[in-house]
């Protein structure tokens, strides 16, 4: 199981006050200290957090894979194919929301432009996922569009309460991934997920990487981005019995 730690949130207290700090990058190579497998960004469209400068420069001195998250969006292709990250999450995008709220469309009408998206990331050699909800339809077209793995949104399981919804949620977290599985995808996970939730879904068999941003750094405030980090990472450790 890998752990990637996205760092976002980091930007947005960056941007909150037009500064320059606290910078992500520099949080990144904690987080690589801390033991995370990865650093993810969302670069959006309206660079409401993560910045150019942050992407090239993580690009340039990440001892760890990144992982880009994108819309399907001519302008930030580009860029990724310029940068050429490890591995690129193609995630839908609203201007007014407050953090993703759920799968990508990949249906009919969407999935010609997700499809050329896909072609243009592999031709550049970048390793490709789709941020997908775990409905069995939406695995079995996300499959058909070709990418290597699909990240399966976790924020209905983060959101429910008792006992019955929660259960309900992680059978559908871990049909997806079998599914996925057997169409021959790479499962990732994230969204929502938290010290308190991450085991159930880190002990699902064949989702190999979690991607985890919100509940790490938010915790990192009160004892360190290092440590934050390695007590996630100790987490996944234990619920794959390691």
């Amino acid at each position: 199981m890998r752990l990637y730690i996205n760092i976002d949130h980091v930007a947005t207290v960056r941007q909150a006050r037009r500064t320059d700090e606290p910078d992500p990058v520099r949080a990144a190579v904690l987080a690589e200290l801390g033991g995370a497998d990865g650093i993810t960004v969302h670069l959006r469209e309206d660079r409401r957090h993560i910045q150019d400068r942050d992407v090239d420069l993580l690009m340039r001195t990440a001892r760890t894979p990144i992982n880009l998250e994108l819309a399907v969006a001519d302008g930030i292709l580009d860029l990724a194919e310029a940068w050429q990250p490890h591995q690129a999450t193609l995630v839908p995008e609203k201007r007014q929301e407050v953090t993703t709220e759920g799968g990508l469309d990949v249906g009919e009408s969407a999935a010609g432009g997700i499809r050329r998206a896909l072609e243009r990331l592999h031709s550049a050699g970048i390793r490709t996922s789709l941020f997908i909800d775990p409905e069995p339809e939406v695995v079995r077209r996300s499959a058909d569009l070709g990418p290597t793995a699909v990240e399966l949104h976790t924020g209905e399981y983060a959101n429910a309460r008792d006992a019955a919804a929660i259960a309900k949620q992680l059978e559908r977290l871990r049909a997806a991934t079998e599914l996925a599985r057997e169409l021959g995808l790479a499962v990732h996970a994230g969204h929502g997920l938290t010290y308190e939730n991450v085991m159930p879904v880190a002990g699902i068999p064949g989702c190999e990487e979690l991607n985890i941003g919100h509940s790490v750094i938010s915790r990192s405030v009160l004892v360190g981005i290092e440590r934050s980090v390695r007590e996630m990472k100790e987490l996944l450790l234990r619920a794959a019995g390691g």
